[in-house]
């Protein structure tokens, strides 16, 4: 048997599995996948379900069929569903929000666009709307029309953790006539064979999921993360919003997919074979091309100094500094993905035809621990690209 030392992707799951160690309720699950096919998918750990023995839950070994919270990977999904909106003409970047959803042009956001939502540049990173009040319209646009400007729309790049994904939601459903839940599941997840894959978790899969749990001790000083995450580190807050049956079913455009790894990694592996005019057709290769492409690339992001460099929806690599962006430094500059608060990761390199994707249910408090995971991760698997 070939040693860890020797074969990549030994070593990747190696350090996936090592990532369980520090707390007995921490699982981790990664993936890979190239030409259409999965490479390695393994799950490793023990982890909490239904609230763990704390809450007359249980706690149980994880397995390939645990699930997990994949928190801002999940924008990476509702981007790419409004990608189809766009190649159908149905949208288009400069429009603006408004003038689908009158209930949002107040306070001076009349002039924001559906580019703006999808570069983090739109004005408004703090707005909040409750994952409860989404099925209920009313209060979802009541929610809109209070928002207001902390800057100039297009003036700069903030990362916008939930806000803009919401608008964008609401154009999903708008425009396609279906809630975006299930814009994203017949559109995208059904097409692909993605049957582990939920925006809007069914009651029936609750006990699948892997409860969130927060691990290790804050950052004693100010260093920034090796790795950025993309959404403050998970609190106790956020841990307790995640783990909650009411808001998995509900959901969320920004953080609140539930997914395996593999499913995330086939995702990406769907978009890849689109590019190259031999997948489902679900995307045109221009469109994905457009998608892909940096906007405004002279942006940096306030939390790392460094360049932004978005795409739509997503973050792409470039070509220096990628682990400020959480890849790494192997990935091609093409490699685009997204990443997630408690620890996740997920990207696909068109130059390999390598997706990967790490998920986790141990969200560090450290997030400088965690984004050197991270770092060590991507470049394993990158190196699986050479094999």
């Amino acid at each position: 048997m070939t040693s860890a030392a020797h074969d990549p992707i030994s070593a990747l799951l190696a350090q996936s599995e090592k990532s369980t160690r520090e707390d007995p309720l921490c699982a981790t699950q990664v993936a890979l996948a190239r030409q259409g096919k999965l490479l390695a998918f393994e799950t490793f750990g023990r982890a909490p379900v239904a609230g763990g023995e704390r809450h007359g839950g249980r706690n149980t070994d994880a397995t390939n069929r645990t699930l997990f919270s994949i928190y801002s990977v999940t924008k990476a999904l509702v981007s790419a569903a409004s990608w189809i909106l766009l190649q159908e003409r149905l949208l288009a970047l400069d429009d603006r929000v408004a003038d689908y959803i009158p209930e949002f042009g107040t306070h001076g956001k009349e002039v924001v666009t559906v580019a703006h939502l999808l570069t983090h540049t739109a004005g408004f990173p703090r707005a909040r709307l409750p994952n409860h009040d989404w099925p209920v319209p009313d209060r979802r646009v009541r929610h809109f029309s209070t928002w207001t400007l902390e800057w100039a729309p297009g003036s700069r790049f903030v990362y916008h953790g939930t806000a803009t994904m919401w608008v964008l939601a609401e154009l999903i459903t708008r425009l396609a006539n279906l809630d975006y839940r299930d814009f994203v599941r017949t559109r995208i997840a059904e097409p692909l064979g993605l049957t582990n894959l939920y925006i809007g978790l069914p009651p029936s899969e609750h006990d699948r999921v892997a409860d969130v749990i927060c691990m290790g001790q804050p950052t004693p000083t100010d260093g920034r993360a090796v790795s950025p995450v993309d959404a403050p580190v998970v609190d106790e807050n956020m841990m307790d919003d995640a783990n909650r049956s009411e808001s998995r079913i509900v959901g969320g455009p920004g953080g609140g997919a539930i997914a395996t790894a593999a499913d995330v990694a086939m995702f990406y592996q769907g978009l890849l074979a689109d590019a190259a005019e031999r997948g489902a057709r679900i995307w045109q290769p221009d469109g994905l091309r457009d998608a892909w492409t940096v906007r405004n690339p002279s942006f940096v992001d306030p939390m790392t100094q460094q360049p932004a460099l978005r795409g739509l929806g997503i973050v792409i690599a470039g070509s220096e500094g990628k682990m400020w962006r959480g890849f790494s430094e192997d990935c091609s500059p093409r490699t685009f993905g997204h990443m997630g608060a408690g620890g996740q990761i997920s990207w696909a390199d068109p130059a390999t035809g390598l997706s990967f994707a790490f998920l986790t249910n141990g969200a560090h408090r450290d997030p400088v621990r965690q984004g050197a995971n991270g770092y060590r991760l991507s470049t394993l698997a990158a190196a699986c690209g050479a094999r």
